[in-house]
C-alpha cells in the first residue's frame, strides 16, 4: 500500500522544526531514521498531514558524557552505538545494540526514535528502563524537560510528548559503582520482533549489588520494569537464593499473552530462565 497523501519539510535547525510542529499539532509526525514510521504510513496505520523530517538539523547524532549523564541525541543511529568504543560504563548498552532488528534497520533506526514509537516489543525502552533513563523534550521558544523513562511510556504507541515537542535525547546515569549489563532476547529469526526480552543492569561494590534495573520487552502492553526484583537485588550479593527470588519476581510481573509465538507460560519460562542466566553471568565476571 502506498502512504495516505502528506506534506514533507525538511527544516535546517531545530527551532524551525519546532514551528512546524506547533503550527500542525498532532496532525504531524517526525521523520529521524523512518523504519517504524514509514511502514505505518504505507499501512495507514499512522496517517500525519505533516512528515517533519529532522536529519537536516545539525548536532543531533551524538552519543557521549554531557554534564554528568551519557547523553544519546535523537539523530544518533543503533550502529552508532552497536560499534562504539565508549560504552564500558553502559555494557547493557552495547549488548542490546546488536540484537536490534537486522543491519538495514539499524543502519538507519534511531535510538531515541525507537523510544518514542513506543511499541511493547521495541527494546531501547526496556534498555532504559533497566538503566533508570530519561527523555530530554524540547519545546517551541527554547524550552527543556527531562522525562522520567517509568513515565515517557503512556500506553502501547503512546508517550508522554505534548503536541509541538521533540525528543532531542535521552539521558542516562553515570554509574557509581562497577557496571554490569546485559540484553536476552528470544526471536523466532534472526530480526524478528521479541518473543521475549530481558534487560538487566547492575551497579556493584565489591560483592554487593548497589543499584538494580531490570524490565522485560514483549510480554504486556508496555515493557514493564520490574520493580520488585530490583528491590531483592539492591543491597544483597548474588547468592543463589537471591538469583531465584529476582528470577521469580521478574516472571510474576509479566503480563504476557498466547500467540503464535508461544504460550504465556512458555514466555514467563524463559524470562525465568534468562534473568537467572544474566544473573549467574554477572556473578561470574566479578569472579
Amino acid at each position: 500500500m502506498y502512504p495516505a497523501h502528506f506534506r514533507y519539510e525538511a527544516p535546517r535547525t531545530l527551532d524551525a522544526a519546532l514551528d512546524l510542529l506547533r503550527s500542525y499539532g498532532d496532525d504531524a509526525k517526525v521523520l529521524a531514521g523512518g523504519q517504524s514510521l514509514i511502514p505505518m504510513m504505507k499501512l495507514r496505520f499512522a496517517t500525519p498531514e505533516l512528515l517533519v523530517d529532522i536529519n537536516g538539523v545539525p548536532d543531533l547524532g551524538y552519543h557521549e558524557v554531557r554534564d554528568g549523564a551519557l547523553e544519546v541525541g535523537a539523530l544518533c543511529r543503533h550502529v552508532d552505538v552497536e560499534f562504539s568504543p565508549g560504552l564500558g560504563s553502559w555494557p547493557l548498552m552495547a549488548s542490546a545494540a546488536p540484537l536490534i532488528a537486522d543491519p538495514i534497520v539499524r543502519n538507519r533506526g534511531t535510538i531515541v526514535g525507537s523510544v518514542c514509537h513506543a511499541d511493547p516489543q521495541g527494546d531501547w525502552a526496556s534498555v532504559l528502563l533497566a538503566l533508570d533513563g530519561s527523555i530530554v523534550a524540547a519545546s517551541p521558544g527554547g524550552g527543556r524537560r527531562v522525562i522520567p523513562m517509568t513515565e515517557f511510556v503512556t500506553g502501547p504507541f503512546q508517550n508522554a510528548l505534548a503536541p509541538g515537542e521533540i525528543a532531542v535525547a535521552a539521558r542516562l546515569p553515570v554509574p557509581t559503582g562497577t557496571p554490569y549489563g546485559r540484553y536476552l532476547k528470544l526471536e523466532r529469526r534472526v530480526g524478528d520482533f521479541a518473543t521475549v526480552g530481558v534487560a538487566v543492569a547492575l551497579e556493584t561494590v565489591g560483592a554487593t549489588v548497589i543499584t538494580a534495573g531490570v524490565a522485560l520487552t514483549g510480554v504486556g502492553a508496555n515493557n514493564i520494569k520490574v520493580i520488585a526484583a530490583e528491590q531483592v537485588l539492591a543491597g544483597s550479593a548474588l547468592e543463589p537464593d537471591v538469583v531465584t527470588e529476582a528470577a521469580r519476581l521478574a516472571a510474576e510481573a509479566a503480563r504476557p499473552t498466547s500467540d503464535h509465538r508461544g504460550s504465556a507460560d512458555y514466555k514467563r519460562h524463559v524470562i525465568t530462565t534468562f534473568v537467572t542466566r544474566t544473573l549467574e553471568s554477572a556473578v561470574a565476571v566479578a569472579a
